[in-house]
């Protein structure tokens, strides 16, 4: 029976962070920087350092030992530069000694109170410390405060700090002896998906200026040196799950086991290899390395269809995997290192629905039947537009009138109605743990359902990564109401929340990888375009090994595989 259809895997048994599991990575502000070790000795060495950090460029304070004295503040910029202002100022002010290693600050906290400080100084406090926006004694509104400009063309000073909220996340949760990043906060789970999130996301905070080239190389090293080594199910393919303190192969309950592949995972993560290598060359060797590991054999046919894999009764059986949407955005990666996989990156047999007067086309694929659910969501259609630019690498176009579909019938939504939408998959801290926030499913429009098919409509939900990525792809008054919604389901120190729900407005408070890398591809799709290159070149060392007709590894990689025989068999 089918059991699994799209990332993150549809599973009613798997939690975002199971009671009991190992938690790693400490309390997120001692978590900075390349490596910890490192970080906590620049701690020690620069305590008495502080920087005001300006609009390209930035000026550091000379050194001083931690009982001098500085200058001093007016209450109105203390007020200004917050709780980390105020206890960098303290530990500096006369007759003032240092407290043991528990008053050490962390560079952020120094960074982001001198920053504010000097900006309430620069000027005269006033309309920067009062939040009131009134001139003392006039009643008179002041001029707005500039906001902040970004040094990345393209974004917005409050888009560029949006990014650099994501990216707390990847600060807060990466393991820097094994390069991975847990799953949820604070939660060691590893898959495969989250392997492709974690690259999108170091990629981007590269590419966005928010780490800078050494931290770059030695995150993405580190991960594909993983990807290079890590065990495998069955000696072939990336097992589900890993642990990401040890990276040993675990089942969903974080216990050492081979539970099988993932093939949509799988396919996500082949993407997000190429997308490295082809951004930069210079990791594209060892990209190809990494997955010449992979025997495909098993998880996609000569056909292009996808085939997962789980323990049933100790054994592993494979399943056929996969729906509209992700299953299209899975195959695209086989496709982009030439792999055959027409049958799932063309679009399944389709039903079409009416919603508010709108057709919405969806897999006529019945659960009933196939044992996989087939809900219409939007991060498949968003990621594909920001990845893909909805073109597929063996050329499918099909993808780009659903994905309007798919926006335009949550438009109308809020139009008629004042309900903003943004329905999608999301993970919770309880059961059912995962989902599926959809907008058409079991024959029903704004069906919130669970793996199983059961229904939660009160877990009804404003995805923050689905509203981000409709607000990227269609900007304008619904894009613009979508954002104001979910703009604030923050934590500044820790990432992005998964959303607010339909029902009441109360925050989902759950802080995921997915949803934090989602945010910062989709800021880099907002300043540098779609992220795969349909016309780079594919030479390098993976087409060097498959090309050799006397070199034949036996993996079913381009080269090697049988002829699709089976034209008109239906896929599943």
């Amino acid at each position: 029976m089918e059991v699994a259809l799209h990332r993150p895997p549809v599973r009613g048994d798997r939690p975002a962070r199971r009671p009991g599991a190992r938690v790693h990575g400490g309390h997120p502000r001692e978590r900075q920087g390349p490596d910890p070790r490192l970080h906590r000795q620049q701690q020690r060495d620069h305590a008495g350092d502080a920087a005001v950090q300006g609009p390209g460029q930035a000026a550091a304070l000379g050194r001083r030992r931690p009982d001098a004295v500085g200058p001093q503040l007016p209450r109105c910029a203390l007020r200004a530069a917050g709780p980390h202002g105020r206890r960098a100022a303290a530990l500096r002010a006369p007759g003032r000694q240092r407290a043991g290693s528990g008053a050490v600050l962390s560079r952020r906290g120094l960074l982001a109170g001198s920053a504010a400080a000097a900006s309430a100084l620069l000027a005269g406090c006033g309309s920067v410390a009062r939040q009131s926006g009134l001139v003392p004694g006039t009643g008179a509104s002041a001029p707005r405060v500039a906001e902040p400009a970004s040094p990345v063309a393209g974004l917005t000073g409050a888009e560029y700090q949006w990014a650099r909220t994501a990216w707390r996340y990847l600060e807060n949760n990466t393991d820097y002896d094994t390069g991975l990043v847990n799953g949820t906060d604070r939660g060691p789970l590893f898959t495969a998906w989250n392997a492709a999130d974690a690259i999108a996301a170091t990629i981007a905070g590269h590419e966005l200026q928010i780490i800078d080239a050494r931290e770059f190389d030695l995150r993405l090293s580190r991960l594909l040196g993983f990807l290079a080594t890590m065990d495998l199910s069955q000696g072939k393919l990336p097992n589900k799950a890993y642990n990401a303190v040890s990276g040993k192969m675990v089942g969903f309950d974080n216990r050492p086991d081979d539970i099988g592949w993932s093939a949509v995972d799988i396919g996500r993560l082949l993407l997000w290899l190429r997308i490295a290598g082809q951004r930069h060359p210079r990791f594209g060797e060892y990209a190809d390395k990494a997955v010449l590991r992979w025997t495909l054999c098993d998880v996609i046919d000569p056909c292009g269809v996808l085939q997962g894999s789980a323990r049933f009764d100790g054994r592993l059986a494979r399943y056929q995997e996969g729906r509209l949407g992700y299953e299209q955005l899975a195959a695209s990666g086989y496709a982009a290192w030439g792999v055959e996989a027409g049958r799932s990156t063309a679009l399944p047999p389709l039903a079409t629905a009416n919603i508010h007067g709108l057709p919405l086309r969806y897999d006529a694929r019945d659960p009933r039947t196939s044992g996989a659910q087939a809900p219409v969501l939007t991060m498949p259609f968003v990621l594909a537009g920001i990845e893909l630019g909805w073109h597929t690498p063996d050329g499918q176009e099909g993808m780009r009138p659903l994905a309007e579909q798919v926006y335009r019938v949550q438009e109308e939504r809020w139009r008629r109605e004042r309900q903003v939408t943004a329905r999608s998959d999301y993970q919770l801290r309880e059961a059912p743990y995962v989902v599926l926030d959809s907008v058409y499913a079991s024959g029903y429009a704004w069906n919130t359902i669970a793996g199983d098919g059961s229904g939660h409509e009160r877990l009804a939900l404003v995805s923050t990564r689905a509203a981000f990525g409709l607000w990227a792809l269609w900007p304008g008054d619904y894009a613009n109401a979508l954002v104001e919604n979910v703009r604030y389901l923050h934590d500044p120190d820790r990432g992005w929340f998964e959303g607010r729900f339909e029902q009441g407005g109360g925050p989902n408070t759950l802080i995921t990888l997915s949803t934090n890398a989602a945010l910062l591809e989709i800021l880099l799709f907002k300043a540098a375009g779609v992220l795969y290159r349909q016309d780079a070149s594919r030479s390098g060392y993976f087409q060097v090994q498959t090309g050799d007709p006397f070199n034949r590894i036996g993996r079913c990689w381009p080269g090697e595989r049988e002829a699709c025989t089976a034209a008109g068999a239906a896929a599943g």
